[in-house]
């Protein structure tokens, strides 16, 4: 003989949630395809720290032709049960109130310490008081795919079901039912303050787009709490033209923080600016900074030719070989040499 169990506060039976009220219950009871109550229905109280309850219904398999007949008398019995212990109007005051806070939460950006409860091909489902809301996977902090990276989306999911995540709230709208949830914005609040522009860190490489790459920066308590981009222009002093020859997922790397844009919630890393631009660095070989080339080199000699800095014939003959250089010349100008 089959138990259905329905808990008041979240009802999940076929990956379907419901709202634990009269109605919800009755969506439950109609998409089980009960037939007839075998046993009287017994409402358990959960302890008084929980404001849950649990109905427990056994029934006996049901035909397709007596489903409706059959689900009218279950949901009248289901209906007297629920009004003989906890009302309609206490049910709908106490999630009106649990939404008003949702809000309150949301538009002031506090966290929240939000208990799993289970999850879908989309995201966790987070316990706020009566309700349950909804954290796309998009929206986890990177620390728990760093940690585990050999695990699957959902396998990180399941591993969570019971665990306490600090998140906020990013939408609680009450009419369209929507309580959404993000890990990321958390700790952003909690681990942006800590970073500046010039810093140092040590990364893991996330997804690759075509305009660059998500990296994940490794913080002194060794997670990776927080992540930036590095735009395709900042991978390397090389002209890229497909991040992907250069950077794969899991790589890991040093990069420097370039930019952030705490309005946003951004971070702009860079990995070619922890190395020399070779470009300033051939310019400095080719005319010394030193101060080598001292004042006698500035002026003519008696022959009344410049004597060229070192490196720049290899220069000319490299240019004379490409398409449209033909001739070079070096004059004084104002007692500067000038090509």
């Amino acid at each position: 003989m089959p138990v259905f169990t329905a808990t008041l506060g979240s009802v999940c039976f076929h990956s379907h949630l419901f709202n634990p009220d009269v109605s919800s219950l009755s969506c439950f009871l109609n998409q089980t395809k009960l037939s007839n109550l075998c046993s009287k229905p017994s409402f358990i109280k959960r302890p008084s720290s929980s404001p849950f309850y649990t109905l427990k219904v056994s029934a006996s398999s049901a035909s397709t032709n007596s489903q409706t007949e059959n689900s009218e008398p279950a949901e009248a019995a289901a209906t007297a049960l629920l009004d003989n212990s906890v009302s309609s109007e206490d049910i709908r005051q106490r999630r009106s109130a649990d939404w008003k806070a949702a809000r309150a939460y949301w538009h002031s950006g506090f966290i929240y310490g939000g208990r799993v409860e289970g999850f879908n091909g989309g995201g966790l489902l987070v316990r706020f008081y009566s309700l349950v809301g909804f954290l796309p996977f998009p929206q986890l902090s990177p620390s728990h795919s760093c940690k585990e990276p050999g695990k699957t989306i959902h396998q990180i999911a399941k591993s969570l079901v019971g665990s306490i995540l600090s998140v906020k709230v990013i939408q609680a709208e009450e009419e369209s039912r929507k309580l959404i949830f993000s890990e990321k914005e958390a700790f952003w609040t909690k681990f942006s303050p800590s970073i500046n522009v010039g810093d140092i860190f040590s990364g893991r490489v996330g997804s690759v787009e075509d305009y660059g790459a998500f990296v994940h920066l490794r913080f002194p308590d060794g997670h990776y709490h927080l992540t930036g981009l590095v735009h395709i222009s900042e991978v390397s002093w090389d002209l890229v033209q497909d991040v992907r020859d250069i950077l794969i997922e899991g790589d890991d790397v040093r990069v420097k923080v370039i930019n952030i844009d705490r309005g946003k919630s951004r971070i702009t890393l860079s990995i070619k600016q922890l190395e020399e631009d070779p470009l300033l660095e051939t310019l400095d070989k080719v005319i010394p900074q030193d101060g080598s080339a001292n004042s006698d080199s500035l002026t003519t000699s008696n022959s009344g030719t410049i004597e060229p800095l070192p490196g720049l014939d290899a220069i000319f003959k490299e240019l004379l070989q490409e398409d449209g250089y033909f001739r070079f010349f070096i004059w004084n100008v104002n007692c500067e040499k000038e090509v």
